[in-house]
């Protein structure tokens, strides 16, 4: 039996999980990442952290699985996307920090193509709306902002690339310039019909295509991603995959209309779109979920910047408590939010509001409010967002989505299970296994070895008690606040 070593390199951690072929989890290595806020909306992290942490978990695994006699038959990378990073081809040294999906610092930059009028092409190609969440307006600000870009692209010696990109550059020790096809398809960059890097973009961006990654299948019978060493040992990279539709795959969601939805520092709700696309409301985004040897699959993406980020800057801004585990106590003593909302604009509102310049809000305080009913106010919010993704879905796509699979770490609070099933009528599945992300793109890898497709195991199903009267007060009072932060 030969097992799947899944790298999962995210916003706040990296961390390896070896998955057999039942998807049980044999191990998990996890060390935090460091997040820098350099300027009011820039979000930028160390690309040599990245490796360095990266390396070590995979070490880690790859001698826990020495020490425990377990065979290593590949290994699998998922990833935070639209991230951006930039090297020297000659060095591989990175030329500048790693500019995170939640930088806003070309939100002018977008507006001024809006203005010129290139906001609809751009969306009939790569299915994305306008937004320097997006990685090409970030690839356009190294060109121009950094010397040192400008002198390797003179020389033929940039290249830039997301995290996966990084990854794979650094474990074939510079043999591997290559993404896959999901994380392309965030860039802004690649044509989501024709598959290919969009020379009309390019020159939008003014970007040359030279020094972009070579584009392939999330996963193919005859490719890999090429060879790393784990203690001494050839190992393939066998699967790429970006970590929101790789999660997507992991719940199995494999039939048009089954949806995710994932809690993490930002909220994601991934709904299976089939083998064809449409393009019907730039405001939810069209993307390439995954492509499987020949076969591509889209998927609906509704993103949301702040999620349990919004419990993170309760507890790092406010303090209001220690850890998660207490700010759970918190929800489950308090039950609700006391009509407190939090619309948690920190770095303005992805879907479907596409606003990267409004602030947050938080209202309804009173000399009764207490720490918890801010928790559950945050939770909520989380909530709301979800809900306000799945009613454009639905009304712009025709799709019904009577229930959804939720991931993440804030699944492990049960007041926003039992909110979500409310305020959105669906029923709420939670899985025994918790590393979808991880799961999803070690189930890919899979393949190669033969894995079975196993049973998709739950451990819970919440269902929708919420009366009509307290949804219809608690979306007024949703749409009311959020009304304030849009016309501010």
């Amino acid at each position: 039996m030969k097992y799947i070593v899944s790298l999962d390199v995210g916003t706040s951690s990296v961390r390896t999980l070896i998955f057999s072929p039942e998807a049980q989890i044999k191990g998990i290595f996890q060390i935090e990442l460091k997040s820098s806020y350099p300027k009011i909306g820039w979000v930028e992290q160390d690309p040599q952290e990245l490796w360095e942490k990266s390396q070590e978990v995979v070490r880690q695994a790859g001698e826990f699985c020495q020490k425990n006699n377990l065979a290593i038959g590949g290994l699998a990378i998922t990833n935070q996307r639209e991230t951006i990073i930039a090297w020297s081809k000659k060095t591989g040294q990175a030329i500048y920090q790693a500019i995170g999906w939640q930088d806003r610092r070309t939100a002018e930059e977008c507006q001024k193509l809006v203005k010129r009028g290139f906001e609809d092409k751009i969306y009939r190609r790569t299915g994305l709306c306008l937004d320097p969440y997006f990685s090409a307006s970030k690839i356009k600000w190294i060109i121009t902002n950094v010397p040192q870009a400008k002198k390797l692209i003179r020389k033929n010696d940039l290249l830039v690339g997301t995290v996966d990109t990084w990854m794979i550059w650094n474990f074939t020790k510079g043999q591997q310039h290559v993404t896959d096809v999901s994380n392309a398809s965030r860039t802004m960059l690649f044509n989501i019909n024709s598959l290919v890097w969009d020379n009309d973009l390019l020159k939008i961006f003014r970007i040359p295509q030279n020094i972009l990654p070579t584009v392939k299948a999330s996963f193919s019978v005859n490719q890999n991603f090429g060879l790393t060493t784990i203690l001494d040992e050839k190992i393939p990279i066998l699967a790429v995959c970006g970590d929101q539709t790789s999660a997507l795959y992991g719940e199995q969601c494999f039939k048009k209309g089954q949806t995710k939805i994932t809690y993490g520092t930002g909220g994601f709700v991934v709904v299976n779109a089939g083998e064809k696309i449409k393009l019907n409301n730039p405001k939810i985004i069209t993307t390439i979920a995954w492509q499987i040897n020949k076969t591509i699959v889209y998927a609906l993406e509704g993103s949301i910047f702040q999620s349990g980020g919004s419990l993170k800057w309760l507890r790092d801004n406010l303090g209001l408590f220690k850890d998660y585990t207490e700010a759970n106590l918190l929800s489950e003593q308090t039950q609700d939010s006391k009509n407190v909302y939090f619309v948690p604009a920190l770095t303005g509102l992805g879907s479907p509001y596409w606003l990267p310049q409004v602030q947050g809000l938080i209202r309804g305080l009173t000399n009764q409010t207490t720490a918890g009913h801010l928790v559950n106010a945050a939770v909520e919010s989380a909530a709301f967002q979800v809900d306000d993704i799945l009613e454009t879905i639905k009304k712009n796509y025709k799709i019904k989505i009577k229930s959804v699979k939720v991931d993440g770490g804030l699944t492990k609070n049960k007041h926003l299970l039992d909110f979500q099933a409310g305020i959105s009528r669906v029923r709420v599945f939670k899985s025994v296994n918790s590393e979808m992300t991880g799961w999803g793109v070690a189930s890919l890898a899979g393949q190669s070895l033969k894995w079975p497709l196993v049973p998709l195991l739950l451990e819970s199903e919440t269902k929708f008690q919420m009366s009509s009267q307290q949804r219809k007060e608690k979306k007024t009072g949703w749409k009311k606040n959020i009304g304030i932060v849009l016309n501010n």
